[in-house]
């Protein structure tokens, strides 16, 4: 199974919840507040839902919750790729 790269997590983020206005410009994306790139818990949650479409695999909604930056989200659900094989 593949591994969700910063890249897929975008893609996701802008097909649940549309443009965000600065998703591309920071060096440091990877650190920064999902609610500052102006996405809320709502966004998430359907990114979450987009996420387990592209990778096959279910995850837990109070987990991805609780995630903040994209750095954590990519942490995690690699991590969860890695249990299920």
């Amino acid at each position: 199974m593949k591994e969700l790269t910063l890249d897929d997590l975008k893609d996701a983020l802008r097909a649940a919840a549309g443009e965000a206005e600065n998703l591309d410009d920071p060096a440091d994306l990877l650190e920064v507040p999902f609610s500052e790139l102006g996405y809320d818990s709502l966004a998430v949650m359907e990114t979450t839902a987009q996420v387990e479409r592209m990778l096959g695999i279910e995850l837990p909604e109070e987990e991805t919750a609780e995630l903040k930056t994209p750095r954590e989200y990519l942490d995690f659900v690699n991590a969860r790729i890695g249990e299920t094989v």
